[in-house]
């Protein structure tokens, strides 16, 4: 690609590439981030390394609408391979290709602020593939509609469980404007190969999900002890060992769930660091004068929090190591069962949500679910 100016005036040059390898254009932090995203989806089966690069060959980053074209028309051609592998009966193949469509119209659909009826064909198409995906699978999945309000329904993916009759499950939030179509492909295979069962919830969605102006006044972490009393009714599922994993983690959405209801078997979250990073920024600006710690202790948050408890991090990230490290000490000496583990640049991960490799934050993730939930003792 050649040099040129974006629409919103900035100088877009052709693709460079950061001290680590990565694409990035400079002033399109967002784009940059969500291609390293596509590009390590690949390590999980969400995307293909040969068609990232040939998808982004034909972006035009001078348009508004190139990207999410693109990546639209990427999605549709592995959506129709997958159509036609089902039809033919080779439904491996049409699962992997009906992940793949997964992330491509989920990149479609990001960064907000395209046109909206791209927005819409990327979001149809996301849905349509992971409903596809969900009725091949065996055991085949579902789409659940979970009452929250009086007017609004949580709407969740479940995959039961591959091995047990009577399975955990892990409930996977994502961050507002996140969709539970995408956590299916970062989450499916590490769950279904652990014999886990997997709840894929749209808690805040997007604005097509959940208009903002009908939730106002809720609390969030509320509409979670109505996803616990769903899954406690529904047959097949181990009630005493559902545990919650926060995706990328940049809101304590998750830690003040996971604090306010005790039912939760173990949780993978922020710990409410960042509410503590938040109060800890607007004290510095209100009173500068005074010198405040990025992170001064564990919060009410994660003092209340009595389950099993993992935070990850990247040493790349927003927060500094420093103050993670003696976060993740302090947090120890208040919680009977607590951990934080530190992914460093040398190992990779490290990046925020640990977009560069999610497979390795996943499988050290994964692993500390199966301890926690004792399945390695009923594998014995």
């Amino acid at each position: 690609m050649h040099g040129h100016r974006g629409a919103r005036g900035a100088f877009l040059s052709s693709v460079e590439f950061d001290d680590k390898g990565w694409p990035c254009w400079p002033g399109r932090e967002d784009l940059s981030a969500e291609f390293i995203k596509i590009l390590a989806a690949a390590q999980e089966g969400g995307s293909t390394v040969s068609e990232c690069w040939l998808t982004l060959s034909r972006i035009d980053l001078a348009s508004e609408v190139s990207w999410s074209e693109e990546w639209i028309r990427t999605a549709e051609l592995n959506e129709n391979r997958a159509d036609l592998s089902y039809l033919n009966g080779n439904l491996i193949t049409a699962r992997r290709n009906w992940l793949r469509a997964i992330t491509y119209f989920h990149a479609a659909a990001r960064p907000a602020g395209y046109a909206n009826d791209l927005l819409q064909c990327a979001v149809d198409g996301m849905r349509r593939c992971a409903r596809s995906y969900l009725k091949s699978r065996v055991p085949a999945g579902q789409v659940l509609s979970i009452p929250w309000t009086e007017e609004v329904s949580l709407q969740a993916c479940y995959l039961p469980s591959a091995f047990r009759d009577n399975a955990p499950v892990i409930v996977c939030i994502g961050e507002p404007g996140s969709y539970k179509e995408e956590l299916i492909a970062k989450y499916a295979a590490h769950a279904y190969e652990r014999g886990l069962a997997l709840l894929t919830v749209d808690l805040l969605g997007t604005e097509m999900a959940l208009p903002p102006e009908r939730l106002e006044g809720q609390k969030f972490e509320a509409a979670l002890s109505h996803v616990l009393d769903y899954l406690s009714e529904k047959p097949g599922v181990d009630n005493t060992r559902i545990a919650i994993v926060a995706d990328a983690w940049s809101s304590s959405l998750v830690a003040r769930a996971a604090a306010s209801d005790t039912r939760f078997a173990a949780a993978v979250c922020d710990a409410g660091i960042w509410d503590t990073h938040e109060r800890s920024f607007f004290h510095r600006h209100a009173a500068p004068q005074e010198q405040t710690r990025l992170i001064d202790e564990p919060n009410a948050i994660s003092r209340s929090i009595d389950c099993p408890l993992l935070v990850t991090a990247g040493e790349g990230g927003w927060l500094l190591p420093g103050a993670l490290i003696e976060f993740g000490d302090q947090l120890n000496n208040i919680h009977r069962d607590a951990r934080l583990i530190l992914f460093r640049r040398a190992e990779t991960a490290a990046m925020q949500g640990h977009i560069d490799n999610p497979t390795l934050a996943n499988e050290v993730i994964f692993d500390w679910l199966e301890d926690r939930l004792g399945l390695r003792k009923s594998l014995s």
